[in-house]
């Protein structure tokens, strides 16, 4: 299986615990104001990689992550829900702790989702869900989108 990135950071310390391999998903429906990231909203292009890349260059460099792990986070990683959930699965399989740092925006509460992102996060152990602002309309004005979804998704969370 294959997913589109836009890059890779081999020395993230910000992105969850300890020292972290940061890959950083293509694509993203919202125009944050402030967004550190814009050339990762473009849908459908970036680089392709596998799984199996992605874990080889983990391990190269594996006794420095030995507290670490890796983090998926973009553009919004989601859009890619069945690239993770076979990137994480691999990552339980070799012990490396999982990360997703994700807005949530995507989050649908629909039976064909809601079935695959609860296998995602069977192999996720930690979510930083990005919420750009509690007011919707505010949110809205910051980012072209409404904050139902996540707000919706950050209580689905609460109950896994």
């Amino acid at each position: 299986m294959t997913g589109f990135i836009h890059s890779k950071e081999s020395f993230g310390t910000v992105d969850g615990p300890g020292i972290r391999y940061v890959v950083f998903m293509q694509g993203c429906p919202m125009r944050c104001l402030y967004c550190h990231n814009p050339d990762t909203w473009k849908i459908g292009e970036g680089t392709e990689i596998t799984v199996e890349e992605i874990i080889d260059e983990f391990n190269k460099n594996r006794a420095f992550y030995e507290k670490g792990g890796i983090t998926v986070t973009g553009g919004e990683p989601l859009l890619q829900l069945d690239f993770l959930i076979e990137l994480f699965k691999k990552c339980k399989e070799e012990k490396i702790h999982t990360c997703i740092d994700t807005s949530g925006v995507n989050f649908k509460n629909e039976k064909d989702f809601l079935e695959r992102l609860d296998i995602l996060l069977k192999y996720t152990d930690l979510v930083m869900l990005d919420i750009k602002h509690i007011e919707s309309e505010r949110h809205k004005a910051l980012t072209g989108h409404k904050n139902e979804n996540i707000l919706s998704f950050a209580k689905y969370l609460e109950g896994k």
